[in-house]
């Protein structure tokens, strides 16, 4: 089984960018799609993003605009790009693989001035 790690959360200002990774520890070219999920404390788990091994993507509403997600299969990684972050992006950033329901263990991203 493939595992995910994330890594490229931190504190940010409001306005500002920041850059999430999701690295697998095997090729990425086999896993069919890889989901971006995030949650706020005391909030359930919602999806952000999905990018097929097709390069097709798909965005919450919320993000839709300001998120960019990419993978580059030679570095077996899967990037969430984060613009105009506000204070309600603040949450746990997970990666997963919805074909074996594979979670990261998460990255914290903090919007706050």
């Amino acid at each position: 089984q493939v595992q995910l790690v994330e890594s490229g959360g931190g504190l940010v200002q409001p306005g500002g960018s920041l850059r999430l990774s999701c690295v697998a520890s095997g090729s990425i070219r086999s896993i069919y799609r890889i989901d971006w999920y995030r949650q706020a404390p005391g909030k359930q788990r919602n999806f952000v993003a999905l990018i097929t091994m097709n390069g097709a993507t798909n965005y919450a509403a919320s993000v839709k605009g300001r998120f960019t997600i990419s993978r580059d299969n030679a570095k077996n990684t899967v990037y969430l790009q984060m613009n105009d972050l506000k204070p309600e992006d603040t949450a746990a950033y997970y990666c997963r693989d919805p074909g074996t329901d594979y979670w990261g263990q998460g990255t914290q991203v903090t919007v706050s001035s």
